[in-house]
């Protein structure tokens, strides 16, 4: 019986709750266009006001790491990028991104910043989304990560407004991101305009890379695209 036990709890231990599993065009970064499997895992600690995938904070079914495996086995890329939510919430997503590397994949996380970074297995491209002060939750940011990125990981920054444009700025200076990472300003879907982010971009000379959501500008907001 304690055998049986054990049996069971290591199986609870193993399962991620899985929101959807959907292939895709990747809408940002420096994969953008490129052919992607998402993970998205269900739940975020986070309640960002412009989020577009509210959806996934409830809800889903379990998977195993193995079955998981099996599902991004379907599709023809070597390219996955695990998602939420905020992934990092769970704790077995830590060995999912260990066991996609394992099978020779590119594997990209989009983490919040909020959650520490430092166990993610150092073949996964990390893509930290800086909140901003009009997310709501600037205040959750963990900059302790800025500590274990690598010259291969990303920052993002969505931004709301002109306050949010002189944050960003202003924190890529001080701690020289741009000169250390690729750098990413992208405005936040509805609430500020993409030529508008342009002209500060260029009027500030800033060394930092304006991105759309492609993934939106071809289908709106339809989840799992």
């Amino acid at each position: 019986m304690q055998i049986e036990g054990c049996k069971l709890l290591k199986a609870r231990e193993t399962r991620l709750r899985i929101k959807e599993i959907f292939f895709s065009l990747q809408g940002e970064t420096s994969s953008m266009g490129q052919p992607t499997v998402f993970i998205r895992l269900t739940g975020c600690p986070l309640r960002c006001q412009y989020c577009d995938s509210e959806y996934a904070f409830s809800g889903g079914d379990y998977y195993t790491v193995e079955q998981l495996c099996q599902e991004v086995d379907k599709y023809q890329t070597n390219f996955v990028t695990v998602t939420g939510g905020e992934p990092l919430a769970q704790k077995d997503c830590l060995p999912l991104l260990k066991a996609l590397c394992d099978k020779g994949l590119r594997v990209s996380l989009e983490t919040s910043g909020a959650l520490d970074v430092s166990a993610v297995d150092p073949r996964v491209i990390k893509i930290l989304d800086i909140k901003t002060p009009d997310s709501n939750e600037c205040e959750k940011n963990l900059y302790s990560n800025l500590d274990f990125l690598t010259p291969k990981d990303e920052i993002k920054f969505v931004i709301c407004s002109r306050r949010d444009f002189e944050f960003s700025r202003d924190l890529v200076a001080e701690h020289g991101l741009d000169d250390k990472y690729l750098v990413w300003f992208s405005p936040s879907y509805g609430q500020c305009e993409a030529a508008t982010l342009a002209d500060w971009i260029l009027e500030e000379q800033l060394n930092v890379r304006f991105q759309c959501q492609l993934h939106k500008l071809l289908w709106g907001d339809i989840p799992g695209k």
